[in-house]
């Protein structure tokens, strides 16, 4: 994807045109009403930088630069000397109140992070303020990956710092064309993604096209066919997309949501998710930025939200006092393998619902429940790999049974990947009839980490680790160590510390721990505390329930299906290493008791996986000392796991 840019041009042939016919370009392009505010605005940016350019009267302009990842677009870009500027010009004000430092902090690591082109180009962010009245001394600082520290000037001061920048240091001349025509690969976050998503119902600009990932537009476009074919020849069928931790499953299934629900207004898709706090956080966030975007009140906004993203526990209460049939004909459901077992669902109906002698799994009643319809629905089941962190989530093995059972007439859809994968489903299932009847298709499975755009080999890292396997874990963080740094403290300011001095701009930081996590509470990581997810992952700094504090500690079920830029995560006894391998204890009354149950260790697992796989771009691992005086806490708890994650290759950094 190349750069998109509402007006380009050399800066000899930008110095030579009509402004009215640059403006004209300008509104061409605008897909929104033109107002009066915006139309002065263009005039004004084209007048500075026509003062600018006409002291060098070389390089390149472009103007309203779209930033994929984040759905909006950058005012001007310049190349000049071999540097890229990324310019945000305020129009009226006199201080930076508007956060527009921020703003262009995050263009400029954008096209560092995202735009092949500029990985390896000095960014240099600029905000204009025309009536600023501030120091006329603009140093610029470079961090290491070579974009600077954003700068606040009027006009003047523009031309002061393009200038200086470009006589302080000599870098190679930038291809413009070649920059221009440079793929565009972003990698947003699910929030960012589920953003752009409800806004435009247009994934293109937001997933990724590298050659080793699969691709979710075509993952898309396979489950629309087969519900297209389920509404044109009346027919019933389960899709089951499974994927990698990171790949994508989410986005996947937002993005289908979306696309049937433009297709055809009458075809009802909606997305349904266990995970409530994933479920409060994109409402959230897509009721604010909705409500800001149209003008809209919230409270109007989250309505229209609601019917987009719902908790699969409210759909199921729904149709538990209802026998009608669902208005919706195509149900995406999130994190299925998370399902309830027979088990677990029949002692929940009985002790929170009042209905004793429940005899169906959840899977199995969600499945009877899109049966009820006459005509056709699709139900698409999203899958992820060791994601299991509760009591009764009986992984994908309910679903197929609930379709040997009792639903044989369902068309059945999946990827190679899922019996390749699932010794449960080869060893526990008379799967041969499923087998026979199945289509498999390879696009249903998602094969790469998209989560970490700095790191895809993360997850393959963090196995690993987690299987006691420290040679391979080192010999996989040497691949990534200069693109994705992990990092080891036994102090928490330390790590805290190092959190604040890596993000940039808008980035995000984050504590996270272990649910089991008892034995933190010396050091100030209060898991009992209740953590309001959607004021934790999008509030700013200066919130104290905000992530950016550092000092709420969310844990796994809170920031799965979720991520940060960077994050802590916080070590305790529940899960740690003796020097041999890997331990499991829960803390009851005033001591640890040893976990034997295997079903128990791997939730213990998963639960550090969903952890330690959170961070896009690095983090930090907080193993505390210990004490000589607290035998739940003594020293030799904790100095196996620091001396295990030392094996593994990751550095600890001085307090």
């Amino acid at each position: 994807m190349p750069i998109d840019a509402y007006y380009q041009s050399s800066a000899s042939r930008f110095l030579r045109e009509d402004s009215n016919q640059i403006l004209g370009t300008l509104a061409a392009h605008h897909h929104h009403a033109l107002e009066e505010l915006q139309r002065w605005a263009w005039l004004e940016q084209i007048e500075i930088l026509r003062h600018c350019f006409s002291e060098w009267q070389e390089g390149y302009i472009f103007f309203e630069v779209h930033i994929p990842r984040m759905g909006k677009r950058a005012d001007c870009v310049l190349l000049m000397r071999g540097i890229v500027f990324v310019l945000e010009f305020k129009t009226g004000s006199t201080t930076d109140s508007s956060g527009a430092s921020l703003q262009v902090h995050d263009y400029a690591l954008d096209l560092k992070n995202f735009h092949e082109g500029s990985h390896c180009l000095p960014i240099i962010p600029v905000v204009i303020l025309p009536a600023f009245s501030g120091s006329t001394t603009h140093p610029v600082v470079f961090a290491p990956d070579g974009v600077a520290t954003p700068i606040i000037v009027n006009e003047q001061g523009l031309v002061s710092v393009v200038q200086s920048a470009c006589t302080a240091s000599e870098f190679p001349e930038i291809d413009v064309e070649k920059w221009v025509s440079a793929g565009y690969k972003p990698t947003p976050t699910i929030i960012e993604a589920a953003s752009v998503l409800y806004a435009t119902h247009q994934v293109r600009d937001i997933s990724r096209y590298d050659a080793d990932a699969t691709n979710l537009t075509d993952t898309t476009e396979c489950v629309v066919a087969i519900a297209e074919q389920c509404r044109r020849l009346s027919k019933k069928a389960i899709v089951f997309i499974t994927g990698v931790p990171g790949s994508g499953k989410t986005l996947a299934g937002l993005n289908l949501a979306t696309r049937l629900a433009a297709n055809d207004a009458d075809e009802h898709a909606v997305f349904l998710s266990g995970n409530g706090p994933l479920v409060d956080v994109l409402r959230e966030a897509l009721a604010r930025d909705s409500s800001k975007r149209e003008g809209i009140s919230k409270a109007t906004a989250a309505r229209r939200v609601r019917s987009f993203i719902q908790n699969v526990h409210h759909f199921r209460d729904d149709y538990l006092q209802s026998s009608d049939a669902p208005l919706e004909k195509v149900v995406i459901f999130d994190e299925a393998q998370r399902a309830w077992s027979q088990h677990q669902t029949g002692l929940f109906m009985q002790r929170k619902r009042g209905r004793p002698g429940f005899n169906m799994s959840e899977p199995e009643f969600l499945l009877s429940v899109m049966n009820r319809r006459e005509d056709w629905c699709t139900v698409v089941c999203l899958i992820g790999e060791g994601q299991e962190i509760n009591t009764g989530e009986a992984g994908i093995t309910e679903w197929l049974l609930a379709l040997t059972r009792n639903f044989t007439d369902w068309q059945i859809h999946f990827s190679p990947r899922l019996v390749d994968q699932n010794e449960a489903i080869r060893d526990d299932l008379n799967f041969s009839s499923i087998q026979a009847k199945a289509k498999l298709d390879a696009r249903l499975h998602l094969a790469s980490s998209i989560r970490s755009f700095r790191a895809e080999s993360l997850s393959h890292l963090i196995d690993r680790v987690i299987a006691n396997d420290p040679l391979a874990a080192r010999a996989a963080y040497q691949k990534i160590r200069s693109v994705y740094p992990i990092k080891l403290t036994r102090n928490l300011e330390t790590a805290r510390r190092w959190l604040r001095e890596q993000a940039r701009g808008s980035e995000r930081t984050g504590l996270v721990a272990s649910s089991g996590a008892m034995r933190l509470r010396p050091e100030g990581v209060f898991i009992e505390v209740d953590t309001d997810p959607a004021k934790w992952f999008l509030n700013d700094h200066q919130d104290v329930r905000s992530s950016l504090y550092l000092e709420e500690v969310a844990t796994e079920f809170t920031v799965q299906g979720l991520e940060l830029d960077w994050t802590g995560v916080c070590w305790d006894g529940d899960y740690h290493h003796n020097g041999a391998d890997w331990q499991y204890q829960a803390f009851r009354g005033t001591r640890w008791q040893r976990v034997a149950n295997p079903v128990r260790q791997n939730y213990l697992r998963n639960a550090y996986r969903v952890n330690l796989t959170r961070a896009r771009q690095g983090m930090v691992l907080f193993v505390p000392l210990g004490s000589a005086t607290d035998p739940t806490r003594t020293s030799s708890l904790y100095d196996g796991t620091f001396q295990y994650l030392m094996q593994c290759g990751f550095e600890a950094i001085e307090s």
